[in-house]
């Protein structure tokens, strides 16, 4: 699957890292903020950021999501206002992200700064039966810690 992506800043590649896996086991591609000037984000706010791109997803067969960076929500409170950003595929225009700061203390976000992760998944989409009932299985309709703890 090839991914295309669109610089829409002449930093990206120079200032600003290019998506890349870090790793021959990574799952997601960093992106990194890139913004004129500092944006601090109080206390229990939120802020949009933005990543000087675009992609162009092959086909509605792929969806990219954008998840919060481990390190940014359990050092500082930092993570995604919306949970995960969802991507469809004929989005084109900047990726940017959606933060939330938990944390009881402003958090300063730089330019180039990672922010969150980008990562491509196959998508399924299925025709939906209405049915009057559903099969049953052990579980049932054990909900929130039914399977212990």
């Amino acid at each position: 699957m090839e991914l295309k992506i669109k610089a829409l800043s002449p930093k990206i590649g120079n200032e600003i890292p290019a998506p890349h896996f870090a790793t021959v086991g990574s799952a997601a591609m960093d992106l990194c903020a890139c913004i004129d000037g500092d944006v601090s984000i109080a206390a229990g706010a939120r802020a949009i950021i933005p990543t000087g791109l675009a992609i162009a997803l092959p086909s509605a067969d792929f969806v990219a999501l954008i998840c919060a960076r481990s390190g940014l929500a359990s050092k500082f409170g930092i993570t995604m206002a919306n949970g995960v950003g969802v991507i469809d595929s004929d989005y084109r225009g900047e990726l940017r992200v959606a933060l939330f700061n938990s944390s009881d203390s402003d958090y300063t976000i730089h330019d180039g700064d990672r922010i969150a992760q980008l990562m491509v998944l196959p998508v399924v989409q299925p025709s939906l039966q209405f049915v009057e009932e559903l099969d049953e299985t052990a579980r049932g309709c054990g909900g929130f810690g039914s399977t212990g703890r």
